[in-house]
């Protein structure tokens, strides 16, 4: 029999400054039985950062032709594409040769430095990749912040950003890889 995916229920209060961005989402978020609490951590993050009317979770692990998190515009052109983890060198290409911008978000400490250091130099030329790391001890605590029933806020403000429980706050922090600020 086949493991069913873990239902979790998510109440999340955005305040970006730096866009001006204001709501609350109120969503079902389904974590794959191979997606651990960092990685389903990880992805509300990126939603929070990016959120929307018109952003959406793909299937995610379970697709590999979909992102974790995309926005697609009334024609259907891919508009972002938000993927997590340490995607190979012709997804990232595909990606950023469908969508107007692609967001990866790297997130497991060393193995990330270590697959950044592999694939960076080849990444030069995508001009709409953006590539961030998230520090290993952010996504753990973020982890911790993770439950059946979540409500979540996240305050993003001079590209700081804090996500907390009713019990407890984490400031995540964040490098940004590709391209490299000026």
């Amino acid at each position: 029999m086949a493991l069913k995916a873990t239902v979790h229920k998510v109440k999340l209060q955005i305040a970006d400054m730096d866009r001006h961005y204001y709501a609350e989402h109120t969503m079902t978020l389904a974590r794959h039985p191979s997606e651990n609490d960092e990685r389903m951590m990880v992805r509300l993050l990126a939603f929070a950062h990016h959120a929307n009317e018109s952003l959406h979770f793909g299937r995610g692990v379970s697709a590999e032709d979909e992102p974790d998190i995309w926005q697609k515009d009334l024609t259907g052109a891919i508009e972002l594409w938000v993927q997590l983890g340490q995607p190979d060198e012709k997804t990232l290409r595909k990606a950023c040769g469908q969508a107007r911008k692609v967001v990866v978000y790297s997130y497991s400490g060393h193995g990330a430095q270590v697959w950044w250091e592999q694939i960076g130099r080849k990444l030069k030329g995508l001009e709409n990749l953006v590539v961030v790391d998230i520090g290993a001890g952010s996504v753990t605590s973020l982890a911790a912040l993770s439950a059946k029933n979540m409500t979540l806020s996240c305050t993003i403000q001079d590209s700081s950003t804090y996500m907390a429980s009713l019990d407890d706050s984490v400031e995540v922090t964040m490098e940004i890889r590709h391209p490299l600020p000026s």
